[in-house]
């Protein structure tokens, strides 16, 4: 185990299960003091409480991404009991699958609330004390669907291709100024939300299996795979990585289809 972040201050929101928790418990492992951000009291606490019982420092502060008061308040705070943020990992984010002309309104509303102002507000709030030092980092998740779209999931592809965007836009305007910006776009991880996924299916394990062989390496990712690169773009290692958005996916975005009983493509 190394040091990387030690004395560090990180930030991960949507920190309460899942590639959040994952990040939040690896970053605090290696020496950072960890701020758990999240929607849900009960998980986020959890989370937090876990690293400070194995001997690291964490608070938890209950933060709805959706609203920039409430994400500006939870940097304030993480001010208030830390200091200036070194690190900001915007991990937050929903699934809203559909059919375009089907969808409502306020479906459309609710994914670019979470998964693209999210990101934004996060960005907003914890820039200008980075630009105080002229240093920070700052991951964003976004997705391979940001990258391939599947079809009736919209619109969240459009709003993880937004974040890949923003990403792109903030990394220009920041980089001579000492913040590193950059995405990471996770393929089909095992988290709760997959699960949740998969559950709505007639027959989850077979859609499980489905989504497993359709994968090169034919299997489902870690969350400790996508925490792992996480870190190393958050750190010292990785400074000359500016706007990138690095794609973590098992090898399933480059493949254009799969083949069919016969082997023939």
């Amino acid at each position: 185990m190394t040091n990387r972040f030690k004395d560090k201050i990180v930030i991960v929101t949507g920190a309460g299960s899942g590639i959040g928790e994952r990040t939040a418990i690896k970053f605090s492992s290696e020496g950072a003091s960890v701020v758990v951000a999240d929607i849900n009291p009960e998980t986020g606490n959890s989370v937090s409480e876990h690293i400070n019982n194995n001997g690291g420092k964490s608070i938890f502060l209950e933060t709805n991404v959706a609203e920039f008061k409430s994400v500006d308040n939870m940097v304030s705070q993480t001010l208030d009991t830390f200091g200036i943020p070194d690190v900001l990992i915007n991990n937050a984010g929903i699934n809203v699958f559909g059919e375009p002309l089907n969808m409502p309104d306020s479906e459309w509303k609710r994914a670019f609330s979470v998964d693209l102002d999210g990101v934004w507000f996060g960005c907003k709030a914890v820039l200008p004390h980075m630009l105080k030092k002229n240093k920070g980092s700052i991951v964003n998740v976004a997705s391979v669907h940001g990258i391939q779209i599947i079809p009736n999931c919209f619109p969240y592809p459009v709003a993880k291709h937004g974040v890949i965007g923003l990403t792109k836009a903030l990394a220009v305007d920041y980089a001579g100024k000492g913040i590193k910006i950059n995405s990471i776009s996770p393929g089909y991880i095992e988290t709760p939300i997959i699960d949740r996924f998969f559950n709505t299916k007639p027959d989850p394990t077979a859609a499980r299996k489905e989504a497993e062989n359709h994968q090169p390496i034919k299997r489902m990712g870690t969350t400790d795979e996508i925490a792992n690169t996480i870190m190393f773009m958050s750190s010292d290692e990785c400074n000359f990585m500016i706007g990138a958005n690095i794609v973590v996916d098992g090898g399933i975005t480059l493949r254009i289809h799969e083949n069919d009983d016969t082997g023939a493509e």
